[in-house]
């Protein structure tokens, strides 16, 4: 990580939901530009994570900033940060009275109050980006699970975020629409997007982290360079995963 101040600071971050202990203690940080991958078995508290980092769940103690501001409990100020923030889920949560162009303009419009031009000049690019051009005036329901997850990350991009969360983009796809969307995420990667990525695909995680980090019951229990990771796994509780993630 360089000099600057992180994108994403979390700092000893507990959660609980009643009497789960989901975060235990947890502190990350995630540089300008670097692609932290986390992984780890379920229920190991990985998409909770994710959640916490833009609001969408509020933790109990700790901190968490983004780009040096620290997150808000509510209201304004935190549609602000989360403005700032791009996330991708599983499901692919498009609004689908919508075509494919006006989910992207939705937010850039009602949110970032961007003109209608300049924001579909701007959507059209993004849609490019993701090959889903052709599509723009088409429904969700017309496209396929890979191509709706395609349209998501398009639609987070349009509000020029600093920080991209994706959950688990892949797991609800298809097999063959899994690369579709890993080969915009790489490239995303590659342009120098900073990314917290919660993925089981270990193949993206090899090819695309700086950083992969390995979650169990609420911890981080180690970090490392990918290839340290998947060659020198540190912790046994890491290795017993790899070992059942890669014998499928």
């Amino acid at each position: 990580m360089s000099d600057q101040s992180p994108m994403l600071d979390l700092a000893h971050v507990d959660k609980h939901f009643g009497d789960l202990h989901v975060l235990r203690d947890v502190s990350l940080r995630v540089g300008q530009q670097e692609v932290v991958v986390v992984v780890g078995p379920s229920g190991s508290g990985k998409s909770t994570l994710c959640r916490t980092i833009n609001g969408l769940e509020t933790i109990d103690s700790g901190t968490i900033s983004i780009a040096g501001v620290p997150l808000p409990v509510e209201g304004r100020p935190l549609a602000r940060v989360r403005a700032d923030v791009g996330m991708v889920f599983q499901s692919f949560n498009l609004f689908t009275h919508l075509s494919v162009l006006d989910n992207v303009l939705l937010a850039p419009t009602m949110v970032r109050g961007t003109k209608k031009p300049a924001a579909r000049a701007v959507a059209m690019t993004l849609l490019e980006r993701v090959g889903l051009a052709d599509k723009a005036g088409c429904r969700p329901a017309q496209l396929s699970g890979g191509q709706q997850q395609r349209v998501a990350i398009a639609r987070a991009l349009a509000m020029h975020p600093k920080l991209m969360l994706f959950d688990e983009p892949t797991s609800a796809l298809d097999p063959e629409m899994i690369n579709e969307v890993l080969d915009v995420m790489t490239d995303l990667a590659r342009d120098g997007m900073t990314m917290v990525v919660v993925t089981h695909e270990m193949g993206f995680a090899r090819r695309a982290a700086d950083r992969v980090v390995f979650m169990d019951r609420g911890r981080i229990v180690e970090e490392s360079t990918p290839d340290h990771f998947f060659t020198n796994a540190r912790t046994e509780r890491a290795r017993a995963f790899l070992d059942s993630v890669m014998s499928h």
